[in-house]
């Protein structure tokens, strides 16, 4: 509170009858000097203390008044932060008189009709929109919606109108419930902007309101009174791209893809309109790139929304094809630059446009999205004259959307193995050396996405084209290239397929690993540490030709610029060391530690190179979780961070660590642990959390004692996350199938998805005690915080929670109050009388875990009993509640009158009425 003279006389300047105090404050708020601007915060937050109302109201009439645009820019800014509850600490509408509330709303909408500068009102705006959503449902603002409609039909004030349908939308969504009364009104209302309006703006503004509207109507025959809208909607587009109003274009089409994505049926029935006249727009070449990505993003938008209109784009195979050969197209569009082929840097994009990166994309999303059935047929049609013509684009096209395609298409294409392997090796022998680089890439995914099946029977025409491909000298970026699909086909193959080829294979790569640009080496690293982890013991043979050449990098690659060589070669290195096992590798591995530990610098003991190799290889596993383009390699991290510890726990027990004791396993798991979790809660592929989640269940194993509080309760609301978002996906899918445009394929990718969603339940059994006792502890968190969304996993851990009050360890057993804590069950009913009879055996045996220590949870029990025996012959079978009934005669006659009473008066009221009346019958 302001108590000193100077304070008082500042506030009676700042909120008394001459404004321009106050101007300069806001000037000040604004001011670059740090100086300036802190008193001026000063000032501003003791007015905010002592004179709220007053100080709303200066800004409100500065708002109005002020000669000063920004003034009036911030005066608006500054209303919205104050009246809305953005932050606590400056919410001060609460605290206003209803006066001042009064007074500032009708100022708002006063400033609203007079202010001339266009930024100034979409503030105002923004402050209308908000406040308006915080006060209008409980009937705050009343006179709000009538002036709003009042001047959106002011035919003659288009920055008015503009101004009411913009807060239109924002209306709709923060609180669309409010508007549904309206809907009539507001029908007649858009209709007439978006059909008779003359401004762009107002009708763009239309164009928002509509399509907000439209998204917060929860019912299906609501939406449909607004399909008349949807042509004057798509004429708000054309009209902007017929005038030359890109811009204006522009924004309609961001519109449109909302619409697209978050309420494609209201599209079904003009569909064919709608999406022909998108397919216009992006086969426009004289349009700006900007116009035709959008309209284009439009289309894919309409084909991966799949939970809410699965299979509706499939249903137009003409516009595939077209959208196919627009996509295509853009892959043309990329220019022979010399610093491709120069390959001083690791830039594998040179020449390629803004247009070649979105179609790419844009491919990849098409075939992952309609799938192989759709999209196939569609690409053995175009690939034909685009591998025979002449200039290189076209064939170098064709490859890279081969590629691009793979993953969305993997079930189809293999069934087609013969043609589309033949189509990327007649490729290897092309003139250009850009055409050649993308069939080596297109290799090198299809042995990702269409593996083990391409290495099973193709590895008699690949390895040996990759071979030669890395001969090619006069082309560095091809033989790089080479070696990095070597590494995909060999992380997908036998050792058995993979052993006849070693020879030629590794003498290649150490070839490249003495040629002199940066890349090449590399790649060849790269490719050396796949095939040595793919052949394992095979690649024995190889390791007194091959080390040599990895310590030598390692031990020389010191400047900046090799710094990722050298981090490859530790890569390399680790990896062949567990190919050829521990006695091949001893020799070299004191050598090797000893330089992973002088990069380790001061933060490792300097004599410990066990300690700096594993930490060293921690270090790089955890940038490899991050590879979110590459599935696999995320894959290959997840399962080795459980083997490094448990190389660490071994290598201390077995004393091999050089003195090293147990807090060297906890350095590594508090390195290791926090980055899995972390990782989990990123991860977008179910398949991989899977594997994250078996090895964050191993790592338990090996450090489990070591993990501190805060570690565990990460863990504990990370599995949470997951069975959150596992109850989402699935309520999703069942959604999906009722929709109209299901079909067999969507169906077949559903079942899939749910195969993957079951994996990451099985869990739980067969484990140690401890794990045991672990898994537990995280269902009784998330059933404690969890609550609804962890009862869809009550069938799955239920009779595990049974089976564990049998168990044999007390440590487990010890887990029954967790139990306890979930009856009775009332969401399943079947599982519910199960359960409770279960109980029933467990009280008759007088289970001392059950009952705790001084009958601690006897009233629980108690409790559950009188629900149960309460509701009849719903939770339980009428043998179950006789035996209850017994059970509760026999804990009266047995137990203490205190502990009785205790236990009674623990019950409802009702409920003890009921089960005196049972009991003394």
């Amino acid at each position: 509170m302001a108590t000193n003279p100077t304070q008082l006389h500042q506030l009676s300047l700042l909120l008394g009858p001459d404004p321009s105090h106050f101007e300069t404050l806001l000037s000040h708020l604004m001011s670059s000097s740090n100086d300036q601007r802190s008193t001026a915060e000063f000032l501003f937050n003791l007015c905010k203390q002592t004179h709220p109302d007053s100080l709303l109201l200066r800004l409100t009439q500065l708002l109005s008044s002020s000669s000063f645009p920004e003034n009036r820019a911030m005066s608006a800014v500054l209303l919205r932060k104050h009246l809305t509850s953005a932050t606590d600490d400056s919410f001060l509408y609460p605290k206003l008189t209803e006066s001042t509330r009064s007074t500032i709303k009708n100022s708002l909408l006063s400033s609203l009709q007079h202010e001339t500068a266009k930024s100034v009102t979409r503030k105002i705006n923004d402050t209308i929109s908000e406040l308006a959503a915080a006060v209008l449902p409980d009937g705050g603002w009343q006179e709000l919606l009538p002036f709003m409609l009042q001047c959106v039909t002011a035919q003659n004030n288009h920055n008015l109108q503009e101004s009411s349908l913009l807060i239109f939308a924002r209306l709709a969504q923060y609180i669309g419930e409010t508007l549904i009364p309206h809907l009539a009104t507001l029908h007649g209302v858009f209709l007439n902007c978006l059909n008779n309006s003359t401004s762009s703006e107002v009708r763009i503004a239309a164009l928002n309101a509509t399509i907000n509207f439209i998204q917060c109507l929860t019912n299906n025959s609501d939406r449909e009174k607004f399909q008349d809208l949807l042509p004057l909607m798509m004429r708000t587009l054309t009209e902007a791209l017929n005038g030359n109003q890109e811009a204006t274009a522009q924004e309609a089409l961001e519109l449109l893809i909302e619409l697209a994505g978050g309420e494609p049926r209201f599209l079904r029935k003009q569909i064919v309109e709608v999406v022909g006249s998108m397919l216009q727009i992006a086969e426009a070449v004289s349009l700006e790139e900007g116009t035709r990505h959008l309209a284009i993003e439009f289309v894919i938008t309409l084909a991966e929304a799949r939970d809410r209109a699965p299979g509706m784009m499939r249903k137009l195979p003409q516009f595939v094809h077209r959208l196919f050969m627009v996509l295509m197209g853009m892959l043309l569009d990329i220019d022979d630059d010399q610093q491709w082929h120069g390959a001083e840097t690791e830039d594998e994009d040179a020449g390629e446009t803004s247009n070649y990166g979105f179609g790419q994309e844009c491919l990849d999303r098409l075939a992952i999205a309609l799938g192989g059935n759709t999209v196939v047929p569609v690409a053995s049609e175009v690939f034909p004259a685009f591998f025979s013509a002449p200039e290189w684009q076209k064939p170098h096209a064709a490859l890279i959307t081969l590629a691009q395609i793979a993953e969305g298409c993997s079930k189809v294409m293999i069934k087609n193995l013969d043609q589309v392997v033949s189509m990327v090796m007649n490729s290897f022998q092309h003139p250009h050396p850009r055409v050649r680089w993308a069939a080596i890439n297109a290799i090198g995914q299809l042995s990702t996405d269409l593996g083990p099946d391409l290495q099973m029977k193709y590895h008699q025409l690949v390895l040996p084209a990759l071979a030669g491909a890395m001969d090619d000298v006069q082309n560095p970026r091809v033989q790089a290239h080479a070696a990095s699909a070597m590494l995909n086909f060999s992380e997908n193959c036998m050792p058995d397929i993979l052993t006849p080829y070693l020879d030629g294979v590794v003498s290649k790569l150490l070839v490249l690993l003495q040629n002199g640009k940066l890349m090449v080496k590399e790649g060849a690293l790269t490719a050396l540490a796949s095939v040595a982890d793919s052949s394992q013991e095979h690649f024995q043979k190889y390791y007194d030709a091959v080390m040599p050449y990895l310590k030598a990098i390692l031990i020389n690659a010191n400047d900046k610029s090799n710094r990722m060589l050298r981090a490859k070669s530790m890569e390399c290195i680790s990896l062949v060391g567990m190919a050829v096992g521990k006695d091949k590798f001893r020799d070299d591995a004191k050598q090797v530690m000893d330089v992973l530990m002088s990069l380790q610098g001061s933060q490792m003991e300097a004599d410990d190179p066990t300690t700096s190799y594993m930490l060293q290889v921690a270090t790089i596993l955890v940038p490899l979780l991050k590879f979110y383009f590459h599935e696999e390699v995320r894959k290959a991290a997840v399962s080795a961070m459980p083997e490094l510890l448990g190389s660490a726990k071994l290598s201390v027990e077995k004393d091999q660590s050089r003195g090293h004791n147990e807090s060297y396993i906890k350095q590594l798991s508090d390195y290791i642990v926090p980055a899995l979790v972390e990782a989990l809660h990123k991860e977008p592929e179910v398949e991989i959390c899977v594997s994250m989640l078996d090895s964050l269940t191993e790592c338990i194993q090996v450090s489990g004692r070591f993990l501190d509080e805060c570690q565990v309760r990460s863990i504990v609301e990370e599995i949470k996350q997951v069975i959150t978002a596992s109850s989402v996906r699935k309520q999703e899918r069942v959604e999906t199938i009722k929709a109209e445009d299901f079909d067999t394929e969507e169906g077949e990718l559903l079942e899939e998805e749910n195969e993957l969603e079951e994996e990451l339940f099985d869990r739980g059994k067969d484990k140690t005690a401890e794990e045991r006792r672990i898994v537990i502890c995280i269902f009784d968190d998330v059933v404690e915080h969890c609550k609804e969304a962890a009862l869809k996993y009550y069938d799955t851990y239920v009779p595990f929670l049974l089976e564990a009050c049998n168990d044999g360890s007390p440590d487990v057993r010890q887990i029954v109050p967790a139990w306890l804590s979930c009856l009775p069950i009332k969401s399943d009913l079947i599982e519910a009388k199960v359960v409770h009879d279960q109980l029933c055996s467990m009280v008759e045996r007088s289970d001392k875990e059950l009952f705790g220590s001084n009958n601690q949870y006897l009233p629980k029990i108690v409790r559950v009993f009188a629900e149960v025996i309460c509701a009849g012959k719903e939770l339980a079978t009428e043998q179950t509640g006789s035996r209850m009934i017994n059970l509760l005669r026999q804990l009266q006659q047995m137990l203490p009158p205190a502990t009785l009473a205790s236990t009674w008066s623990s019950l409802e009221p009702q409920q003890q009425l009921a089960l005196q009346s049972i009991l003394s019958s």
